[in-house]
């Protein structure tokens, strides 16, 4: 559901959890309406990006900016590139930038014409705040537990496949597929892949989502240790069975 009777105010979006809140989303137009690619989702916006590497040259890519602070790149670096999905810091590192670990000034957007660092733009506005937020707990900035990205490996090809945790339905997918001695690659609902697509690197399976560290191997930040989003009354294996007798006691 969306609002916009002025061109100046944010777009107001309808809360995911079906609670009819309205919350005032992103950015308003007088704010974006010159950066290149610009598009707008539910509970995104989504614009052209870069990373210029002195002896690669420009790495593009779709940066999506979510309003928990959430940030994607799919990177369009070439026709046939597999890397979606990507933290900016990944992203910084797959273009091949020298001076790596510096994202905020290094990836780019272009505004008016012009190359604009993200340390210099609006977009970054929700991903500072959640940052600020951050205390050690595991509940991100809206409150509600954070899950970090798991792996889950194919039973056919043996390749580790990523599955993001931001909501309960991507939770279930998760929790389901885990669970499923015989899951395969051509199981994967929202990125319909083959076993024959190119597995993550190595380096690339560090970056879990984790707003403490970007390289987080899990800590009270990042890993839940049971929530509603993540278990399921419907369930009947026992790390739900006990979560569910234990929220009832």
């Amino acid at each position: 559901m969306e609002k916009n009777n002025n061109s100046n105010k944010s777009i107001a979006v309808v809360d995911g959890d079906g609670d009819g809140v309205m919350k005032m989303g992103l950015f308003s137009d007088e704010e974006v309406r010159e950066i290149s690619g610009l598009k707008r989702g539910g509970d995104f916006v989504e614009v052209t990006c870069g990373c210029t590497s002195h002896r690669y040259g420009d790495a593009v890519g779709k940066l999506r900016v979510f309003i928990n602070g959430d940030l994607e790149i799919c990177c369009e670096c070439t026709p046939g590139c597999q890397e979606v999905k990507l933290t900016p810091a990944a992203f910084e590192k797959h273009s091949g930038r020298e001076t790596a670990r510096k994202w905020k000034s290094n990836i780019w957007i272009i505004d008016r014409g012009e190359k604009i660092p993200l340390s210099k733009t609006i977009l970054l506005k929700y991903h500072n705040q959640a940052s600020k937020t951050a205390n050690g707990s595991h509940k991100h900035h809206n409150g509600r537990p954070f899950h970090r990205d798991e792996f889950v490996r194919c039973r056919r090809c043996n390749k580790e496949r990523r599955f993001r945790l931001r909501s309960k339905e991507e939770c279930r997918i998760y929790h389901d597929a885990f669970a499923d001695a015989t899951w395969e690659c051509a199981k994967l609902p929202y990125d319909k892949i083959t076993c024959d697509a190119v597995e993550e690197r190595a380096s690339r399976k560090v970056y879990r989502g984790c707003s403490r560290s970007q390289t987080c191997n899990g800590c009270t930040s990042c890993v839940c240790f049971g929530c509603d989003t993540c278990r399921f009354s419907d369930c009947n294996c026992q790390t739900c069975s006990d979560f569910t007798k234990n929220a009832e006691n």
